[in-house]
């Protein structure tokens, strides 16, 4: 069955035809050998889109403006490389909290062909997708054809990931490395804002974090704690750690107790070595994985995100910089809530309390505070303040769980810097946030 299925990256491209819609596996799993090669079909279709999330690839069928007539691009969570080439006019984001991400795209487009990498075949016959459970096992399930590049450096991973090689229509053979990303050190912010959230979460607590300086030093800060579990949209290399260190056991949870819940892991080769063969990580798909009404239900739930920029009411614009999509939803909504919906859970947004930006008008670098009277013209809400609970910069942590307006406008901009807090407490007044005396 496995040699009658096997095809060259050429020839799968082929079976696309025009428009058809084509879905890839996100990020390390992104299909390398079929996207390098679906520009060459780009003779013979027409509007064709593809559906992909945090690509990291940059294709020539989609990165080449050449091909922009033939081929649109709908992504669910953009990265540098669809950044960069929005403009071409054929990039376009699709809004989406990440738990129904696949079934409401796939309500709107079936998917005709769907195609990522993944491990090789066991003795079974069984294909685990390996590092990606998000979307990919619905598109798996409603596409006319699949196409799985199989590739025995991806770890063999366990869960609700598991195709049987007769759900494949075609494989095709590859040997690249798997795609990774070391973790980076957090700075002194970044540790401040770790050791903060640190003494909010119990021994026994259950966690999602996400990837980048301030997570890495949250997951540093938990050392000293015992009995934690996961239950994360992403796992990473500080979940490693703190497995590795016994900190991580999942004893305490009481939903897949003693199972790391993850929907995909993006990190380093050590991490992947972690995870091949390992049965205590439990790959979820997204759509149940992400649903809060799951997540709520281990006690101690905690949430850990950034954002962009947050407003005096608790607004979060977390991927968007005005009206320029930036990066996407993801998991925020659905991680902050489902944590409040978990006995005891808590919800934390990060962000440092200022940035550097260039002033359009004198070209200069000047730092703007990022907690603001009202966010940017068009900006994205990816958080909106009803479900907004713990806000942390350098400069501390407020609560603004069931505040008025005129609560958390102050309590905002207490965690402000200092050299901004008395403009924004003006504009609060203005805005008839606070009152005037």
């Amino acid at each position: 069955m496995y040699k009658d299925k096997l095809i060259t990256a050429d020839e799968a491209v082929k079976l696309v035809k025009s428009n058809d819609h084509v879905v890839v596996g996100m990020t390390a799993s992104e299909p390398q050998q079929f996207m390098h090669a679906l520009h060459k079909i780009a003779d013979n279709v027409e509007k064709v889109t593809v559906s992909s999330c945090l690509p990291i690839l940059e294709a020539e069928f989609f990165m080449n403006p050449k091909y922009k007539e033939t081929f649109n691009v709908g992504g669910w969570f953009y990265t540098n490389t669809l950044r960069k080439i929005h403009h071409q006019g054929n990039i376009s984001f699709i809004p989406n909290h990440l738990h129904l991400a696949g079934k409401k795209r796939f309500q709107h487009m079936k998917p005709n062909i769907f195609a990522m990498s993944a491990s090789m075949p066991d003795k079974h016959g069984f294909i685990s997708l390996s590092v990606q459970n998000v979307y990919e096992m619905e598109a798996i399930e409603l596409a006319d054809i699949v196409i799985i590049e199989v590739n025995p450096n991806f770890p063999r991973t366990f869960g609700d990931n598991q195709v049987h090689i007769s759900q494949v229509d075609y494989i095709i053979e590859s040997n690249y490395p798997v795609p990774s990303i070391q973790n980076g050190e957090p700075n002194e912010k970044d540790l401040i804002i770790g050791k903060l959230i640190a003494k909010e979460i119990p021994d026994g607590a259950c966690l999602q974090l996400g990837i980048g300086g301030i997570p890495n030093a949250v997951a540093a800060s938990l050392m000293d704690k015992k009995n934690l579990g996961i239950h994360t949209e992403m796992f990473t290399n500080g979940m490693m750690d703190l497995i590795k260190a016994g900190v991580v056991n999942g004893m305490s949870k009481n939903y897949y107790k003693g199972r790391h819940v993850t929907a995909f892991a993006y990190g380093s080769k050590e991490l992947y070595e972690f995870l091949d063969n390992n049965p205590s990580i439990y790959f979820m798909r997204g759509q149940e994985g992400n649903d809060p009404s799951i997540i709520g239900k281990n006690d101690n739930q905690v949430s850990i995100n950034t954002t962009i920029e947050i407003d005096l009411t608790g607004q979060c614009a977390s991927e968007s910089i005005g009206h320029i999509q930036f990066s996407g939803t993801g998991g925020q909504s659905d991680t902050a809530v489902g944590a409040q919906n978990s006995k005891n859970g808590k919800s934390f947004i990060t962000l440092y309390s200022t940035a550097w930006v260039t002033n359009k008008e004198t070209n200069e670098k000047e730092e703007i505070s990022k907690i603001v009277p009202f966010l940017k013209p068009g900006a994205a809400v990816s958080l909106s303040r009803n479900d907004v609970d713990y806000v942390v910069t350098e400069y501390g942590m407020v609560s603004l769980r069931g505040t008025t307006i005129h609560e958390r406008a102050k309590l905002l901009i207490s965690i402000a810097h200092p050299k901004f807090r008395e403009q924004l407490t003006n504009e609060a007044k203005k805005l008839g946030y606070i009152g005037i005396s």
